[in-house]
């Protein structure tokens, strides 16, 4: 198994509206045969016992190792947490030549992720057709899924960035991560925007200001007729208990001294 090409499709594309990789997979007539290897599926599942089914239901025709590929680079990727579920394979009008497209959620940890679901199907191929070494040693899907789920941890998007990705999403909005920080684009075209952390892109740098500075942010809203808690920012021990006496008690937040 070769895999020719690998390109990222980072927005809605001719598989799906999900961010994935395209693999351009190449096989020799032996890898497209899986149906006559015994012992392939078990050997397979035994070193990544996450793989499912190869094919979509109702798939017609033979299975190959580029199927092999997808169960496997899915599998990897779910199992390590990465909210996924789309994967398909399909052949190209070049014999022995299948495109495997298999969603990311962070483009780095699906690049990852394919380097050790290759390693993982050719060593399992290898084993059954006896061209492995007799001291290669077996991947370790287990240390593979924990170095991806790190990776993961580690570029995510943070919790309110997340939320606002998460909610465009569920009402069908596609989204585009512009950088490994937190600058997201959300739609397309004309009607694209974009968010950073929690700030749109039509937050004034004086909003801005404003929401920095909290005690500022509850002497506006408390003038606008908002309900804040009442509080003042200290500088020592002394001034938190000259405060919390004019504030009254037992209605006292955390002194920040």
């Amino acid at each position: 198994m070769k895999l020719i090409q690998t390109r990222a499709l980072r927005g809605p594309n001719l598989w799906s509206r999900h961010t994935a990789l395209e693999i351009e997979v190449g096989c020799t007539p032996d890898e497209c045969a899986l149906e006559g290897v015994s012992g392939f599926m078990e050997t397979l599942r035994g070193i990544c016992p996450g793989v499912g089914s190869l094919g979509a239901p109702g798939h017609q025709g033979p299975l190959t190792l580029a199927h092999a590929l997808e169960a496997t680079l899915l599998a990897l990727q779910a199992q390590a947490g990465c909210p996924i579920s789309f994967s398909c394979t399909t052949a190209t009008p070049v014999k022995g030549v299948f495109q495997v497209v298999v969603e990311y959620s962070e483009e780095d940890v699906g690049r990852l992720a394919l380097t050790m679901a290759q390693s993982i199907v050719m060593h399992a191929w290898q084993s059954i057709t006896a061209k492995l070494a007799v001291d290669a040693a077996v991947p370790d899907a287990a240390a593979m899924m924990a170095e991806l789920r790190e990776m993961d941890e580690d570029l995510r998007l943070g919790p309110s960035t997340g939320s606002i990705v998460m909610a465009a999403v569920a009402r069908g909005i596609p989204f585009r991560r512009l950088t490994q920080g937190s600058l997201v684009q959300l739609g397309w075209g004309v009607r694209q925007r974009r968010i950073q952390a929690a700030e749109v892109d039509s937050t004034s740098a004086v909003a801005e200001s404003i929401a920095q500075d909290k005690d500022l942010s509850k002497h506006l809203l408390h003038a606008a007729g908002v309900p804040v808690p009442m509080g003042a920012p200290v500088n020592s021990v002394e001034e938190a208990w000259t405060v919390a006496q004019r504030i009254g008690f037992p209605e006292i937040g955390r002194a920040h001294v």
